[in-house]
């Protein structure tokens, strides 16, 4: 939110694919906006999250027809990204070629990274093609170009690290 109250968040171009029915899926997007209103107007997890929750996440996106956020889905991603930061960008930046410049990704391409490596990391029921899946539809959502490619394949690389049994195979089950 900018000083005057006003959410500056990006709204994307489309309703995430399950947003219209899954809650964590709102949530996502939700925690996806929260980062981006983090890093442009400096603000902490701790003032974002009840700004969020408290308007009940309205204006997440123009006239679209989503299931309510699972708030403590949010609240658990939102600040989760911001006490791991320093740990997710080291493990982003050594995904990204030739130099792992993070840094010059678009604010809102970072959130979404940043999500799905927490996602991965620390939420394991959510199976990992799952929590891919979401964050590869929630990058369509904002961009048309190759984005959603660059999303696949550096949460794919992090998931056959961070989850290598359940990547190779031996691993299934789980609720987004």
């Amino acid at each position: 939110m900018s000083p005057a109250g006003q959410d500056t968040s990006p709204k994307p171009r489309a309703v995430p694919k399950h947003a219209r029915a899954a809650p964590r899926t709102t949530a996502r997007l939700a925690a996806t906006q929260a980062l981006y209103e983090m890093e442009v107007a400096g603000k902490s997890g701790h003032e974002v999250v009840p700004e969020f929750v408290g308007r009940r996440f309205a204006g997440l996106i123009e006239g679209g027809d989503m299931a309510p956020a699972d708030p403590r889905f949010f609240e658990r991603l939102v600040l989760g990204v911001a006490g791991d930061a320093p740990v997710l960008d080291r493990m982003l930046a050594d995904c990204l070629q030739p130099e792992g410049h993070l840094e010059r990704l678009e604010v809102i391409l970072r959130a979404i990274l940043r999500l799905g490596a927490y996602e991965l990391l620390a939420v394991s029921d959510v199976p990992a093609r799952v929590a891919i899946s979401e964050y590869v539809d929630l990058t369509h959502a904002f961009f048309a170009g190759r984005e959603p490619a660059l999303v696949n394949g550096i949460l794919d690389k992090i998931a056959r690290v961070v989850r290598e049994d359940e990547m190779s195979g031996s691993g299934r089950g789980g609720a987004s």
